[in-house]
């Protein structure tokens, strides 16, 4: 009995605390499951064996399954309001639900005797208002499981003969991306989009389970959009509910796939952005749009590698060229600075056991603070990737990232850094990712980022950034790809000389 939802009515969303205790549902939902089918197997022992099961010991589990099956409906209807979900299905579950209430109630009534003290053929109605109570329950059951997963998720997977006695249509194929030959002839939406789309959201927003009555399952409902309006903005990734979803932090109730879900890799979520930026075409090929150096090696690695054309001309490409620190070889982390990083929460991954280097990442350590950031510089040669954001660090932290020489990856994304930490990392000479997405940076701290020589990659989403600040690091830095700012195109004109007054 999943998901007890009722279609949502009302423009404004609930309450925090009503979807608080709308969640509690999944747990509450399996207490009247195990109470009813341990009164009905205790009956049926009973009636089939004659053995003597104590009158109390029944009453006392259907009482109990009367009240769990009330508590589960309303939480049930808490969680409704949420919205999302196929309307006449779970209207039928919502009224299943109830009446599994309903009849767990007038068993207990007439075992307790409480009824039979009224009416004394009540106990006529015992064995009936048990058995309509477990049919509900099944029927509510499967109702719930149609509504979480999908109508056909008992039936997905069955094979061939039991799917003709059950009168079933054949099995439908399940999803397989078509494999890409050349990326350059490759659809941009079918053979790259929508594999993304089918693998990471399709899930939970489809036909059968519409999350914010979002489905992604075809071009005519992505374009429809969700309950809000627009699921993404043509041309603007930044503005695209779409690609903010996904850069949330992993805990945040609104980040996409939810947490515990497999989750977009940076490569799937830079196509889908470049996607988006080139206008959200449904029916162009790979050589029909703009292709910039931070996208050529992901699109590269879609077939293999390979020369990718754009604009009408081939670029020859492979894969994306090794940094040259994951090449290097260095000496082991010293294992007690190490082990004071793990005790500060954080995590530390190799990234190469034969080179030594290292990831250390603050996603399990959300309160990590500028005096630990102290403990970084003990593993400053073999720290490359280091993931800090949502913490509590501020500028002061990157003095100490700043001894970090071999470092190329660094996020600070949805951190208290301004652009006066910017000004601690010019003298670090192999970064080349920088994500700076939430921050209160300002285009003044972009002009601190030209003297990082080997940057490749910036995120500035939702940043203090004006247009024109962008478009001034893109000349000062042809080459760097800025995302979240403005589209090349937009760059290239403000970034013109202006034409003298006439």
């Amino acid at each position: 009995m999943n998901q007890f939802i009722l279609a949502q009515a009302t423009v404004s969303p609930p309450a925090d605390w009503v979807l608080f205790w709308g969640h509690f549902h999944p747990l509450i939902v399996h207490l009247p499951i195990g109470f009813l089918l341990i009164a009905g197997l205790l009956e049926l022992d009973r009636l089939t064996r004659r053995n003597t099961v104590s009158q109390h010991t029944i009453t006392l589990i259907l009482f109990w399954s009367a009240v769990s099956a009330t508590l589960a409906c309303l939480f049930g209807y808490m969680l409704s309001l949420g919205g999302g979900y196929e309307a006449e299905t779970l209207d039928s579950h919502k009224w299943e639900g109830i009446g599994v209430a309903v009849f767990a109630w007038l068993a207990w009534s007439v075992k307790s005797e409480n009824l039979g003290r009224i009416v004394p053929v009540a106990q006529l109605a015992y064995l009936p208002a048990l058995g309509v109570a477990l049919l509900l329950l099944l029927v509510a059951g499967h109702n719930g499981g149609n509504l979480t997963h999908g109508s056909d998720y008992l039936t997905q997977y069955a094979p061939g003969p039991i799917r003709s006695l059950a009168g079933l249509p054949p099995k439908q194929p399940t999803f397989k991306a078509e494999p890409i030959k050349d990326v350059n002839q490759a659809m941009v939406y079918q053979q790259i989009v929508n594999p993304i789309l089918q693998t990471r959201c399709v899930q939970c927003h489809n036909a059968d389970k519409s999350k914010a009555k979002l489905r992604l399952d075809s071009p005519e409902m992505i374009k429809k959009g969700y309950e809000d309006g627009p699921v993404f903005v043509s041309g603007k990734s930044a503005n695209s509910e779409l690609i903010k979803v996904c850069l949330l932090p992993v805990e945040d109730d609104h980040h996409m796939p939810p947490k515990g879900k497999n989750q977009l890799t940076e490569g799937q979520i830079a196509l889908l952005t470049w996607w988006i930026d080139q206008g959200a075409p449904f029916d162009k090929k790979v050589s029909d749009l703009a292709v910039n150096d931070a996208i050529r090696p992901v699109l590269a690695s879609l077939s293999g590698g390979g020369p990718i054309e754009t604009g009408g001309s081939t670029i020859a490409t492979g894969p994306a060229p090794e940094s040259p620190v994951l090449t290097m070889k260095m000496e082991a982390a010293n294992p007690k600075a190490v082990e004071e990083l793990k005790k500060a929460g954080l995590l530390v991954l190799p990234l190469s056991k034969e080179q030594n280097q290292l990831e250390v990442s603050a996603v399990n350590a959300r309160t990590f603070n500028d005096a630990q950031a102290a403990l970084l510089p003990k593993v400053s040669k073999q720290l490359v990737w280091l993931k800090l954001g949502d913490t509590q660090i501020s500028d002061a932290a990157l003095a100490q990232v700043a001894k970090l020489e071999n470092l190329q990856k660094l996020h600070l994304e949805q951190t208290k850094i301004t652009d006066a930490g910017l000004k601690q990392l010019k003298n670090l000479p192999n970064l080349e990712y920088l994500n700076l997405y939430g921050t209160h940076v300002t285009d003044a701290g972009l002009t601190e980022l030209t003297s990082l020589k080997n940057l490749k990659t910036v995120y500035l989403w939702q940043t203090k950034v004006t247009d024109q600040g962008v478009a001034n690091l893109k000349k000062a830095m042809p080459k760097l790809d800025v995302i979240g700012g403005l589209s090349e195109q937009a760059i290239a004109e403000l970034a013109k000389p202006a034409e003298p007054a006439k």
